[in-house]
């Protein structure tokens, strides 16, 4: 922003030095960039209120005196859910082209550069916000999951502008602080209390239902190197989703992990006394669904994350907890410009949890009160859901990948949540709640679809194909890869019966089962053979396509392959090809559910 317009800005009145953070998150980064933001903006005395953007009145936008948004993008340029009903708002055609003139705003984006359309989502807010006659007073920032430091290589930089950037908006004679020089106030105090709260706060929320587990069924080969699980739930209460939409699931850690975790931080005392969770800084978040009154345990079972990879701030903050000398010296050089480097091979590339950092810096000793700081939320996950409400009413199934791999340094890792859910017995009861996914249905059942769901993103697919075979729909192709037909072909059975009863053409590429030396075919490749019929679906029946999966290069080289045959056998020249698939998305006839 140019010193015209912040003064132009700050002609009209005064600056509030308060501000407001709306963040739209789908994994949590977008929420723990906001609550960053905020602990900065105490340095120059800021007072910031932290919101999710689901949580929030939209109508008081207009009051607000400063605004900074804080938004990931999900799937192919596509905003976060939470994000959709702000979106639709500013939408409107009928908003005025002065709305916002008086508001100053900011935006700082998170992204993943091996999407087509890195942050798209606040690209699109900034320039709409801007149309609606805002003021944005700050570059827009953009984080990159791929930058060697993550989100914080542009995240720490661009929270440094934001300062000196409000700071101009509303001087004061506070001088900005050094960011290091003092422990910060911690988000809650405990105090110990008499007993726990008997009611757990999620039961309250009508969102999530009681479910109980009906199938827990591995559906690839025993001998294959990955656990893929079919789940089926069954709920007593009258439950409504559509295809596409997703199940959100809070994982519960394993007790002897927690066990051994107490241990290291010297907190088996009092790992099982009843604290009363008062919240001391109101700008900064706490997990969802936090009871008032927890212990220890309960605490690191179910909200907070210690075998999460740590971000910088958590070596921050152990900085403020260890007076070893050698501990401090260590911790000064990954937390200087110069020693980046050195963190980011310390931490992110082998992917090196807290608690295991928390074993070789032994002198550390975190003051309970500070645990909502230092360790991150242990975050609901999201699973589309894999069945149709149509054809299996009261039920849910989902599929899901077991993650266990190893690191860099040869330690077996373990996904918490598919751990979670691999060891549900039968019987076994949890709550789970659905949200609104990113895909839809055509209005008319004659539509033929198309649906590209290679390994366990043929999720979304199943929930879709099998609520259009319950209406009658037959006009249905499935394009499904992994590698090998015998040992990871997920619901193989089922797709052949649609295909013999003629609701379902069945295209397979198994990408491990040609001859040593041979090219690996995938799901692009077996659309380029079906390319003229491809186009007769979409060029000449207007088929809407489905793509789900990885997000790495699956998704691009099946809308190039699609392009190639609009061009081939529709009579477009290259150009207008890849603007007719363009298109496709834009009509909302070519939707994508991808993941990183």
């Amino acid at each position: 922003m140019s010193s015209k317009e912040l003064d132009h800005t700050n002609s009209d009145q005064e600056t509030p030095r308060e501000l407001l953070i709306l963040y739209a998150t789908e994994t949590g980064n977008a929420q723990d960039c906001a609550d960053y933001i905020a602990r900065q903006c105490r340095r120059i005395a800021f007072r910031c209120r932290v919101v999710n953007v689901d949580a929030y009145s939209l109508p008081d936008l207009i009051e607000e005196p400063l605004v900074v948004f804080v938004l990931s993008t999900t799937g192919s340029g596509v905003e976060p859910r939470a994000m959709t009903a702000l979106w639709n708002m500013l939408l409107r055609a009928d908003l005025p082209g002065d709305l916002f003139e008086d508001l100053p705003f900011a935006v700082f984006g998170l992204g993943d550069t091996s999407y087509e359309k890195f942050c798209w989502a606040a690209k699109m807010l900034s320039r709409r916000m801007k149309t609606l006659g805002a003021t944005e007073i700050c570059e827009r920032g953009e984080a990159d999951e791929q930058d060697p430091l993550g989100i914080d290589g542009a995240l720490i930089p661009w929270t440094e502008k934001l300062l000196a950037t409000l700071c101009q908006l509303a001087p004061s004679t506070t001088e900005l602080e050094d960011a290091t020089n003092a422990t910060p106030p911690s988000r809650v105090i405990l105090e110990q209390a008499s007993q726990l709260d008997p009611v757990d706060p999620i039961v309250k929320d009508t969102r999530y239902h009681k479910a109980s587990v009906k199938v827990n069924e591995r559906i690839t080969s025993p001998d294959w190197y990955q656990d893929v699980r079919h789940l089926e739930f069954e709920f007593q209460d009258d439950i409504k989703y559509d295809p596409g939409d997703v199940a959100v699931i809070h994982p519960i850690a394993e007790p002897d992990d927690v066990q051994s975790f107490l241990e290291i931080v010297n907190w088996l005392d009092k790992a099982d006394t009843p604290f009363i969770i008062r919240r001391h800084a109101e700008d900064q978040s706490l997990p969802d669904f936090l009871p008032e009154v927890s212990t220890l345990r309960t605490i690191f079972t179910r909200y907070l994350d210690f075998n999460a990879v740590p971000r910088r701030n958590f070596f921050q903050y152990m900085r403020y907890f260890t007076e070893d000398e050698l501990e401090t010296e260590k911790l000064d050089d990954f937390l200087s410009p110069e020693g980046s480097d050195e963190l980011y091979e310390y931490c992110q590339k082998v992917r090196r949890t807290i608690k295991e950092v928390l074993t070789e810096f032994r002198h550390v000793h975190i003051p309970i009160d500070y645990i909502f700081d230092v360790f991150p939320p242990l975050r609901p996950r999201h699973f589309s859901i894999a069945s149709s409400i149509q054809k299996h009413p009261h039920q849910a199934h989902l599929c899901v990948a077991i993650v266990k791999y190893r690191t860099k340094l040869k330690i077996p890792r373990r996904g918490v949540c598919s751990t979670y859910l691999s060891q549900l017995q039968i019987g076994d009861t949890l709550r789970i709640g659905f949200l609104k996914g990113l895909i839809r249905l055509p209005p008319d059942d004659s539509t033929p679809v198309i649906c590209v769901g290679p390994g366990t993103g043929v999720a979304p697919m199943r929930a879709l194909i099998e609520e259009r075979v319950h209406r009658g729909a037959t006009a249905n192709t499935l394009y499904f890869g992994c590698r090998s037909e015998a040992k990871d072909q997920h619901y193989g059975d089922e797709w052949r019966r649609m295909a013999d009863a003629g609701s379902l053409v069945y295209r397979t590429a198994f990408s491990r089962d040609g001859p040593e030396g041979v090219r690996r075919t995938y799901v692009q490749d077996r659309i380029s053979e079906d390319a003229q019929r491809v186009w007769e679906l979409v060029g000449e029946q207007q088929a809407w396509i489905y793509i789900s999966g990885s997000s790495n290069k699956m998704p691009k080289a099946v809308k190039e392959a699609i392009a190639k045959a609009v061009q081939d056998y529709g009579g477009y020249s290259e150009e207008e090809a890849n603007d007719y698939v363009n298109n496709m998305v834009k009509q909302g006839r070519l939707m994508e559910e991808c993941w990183s």
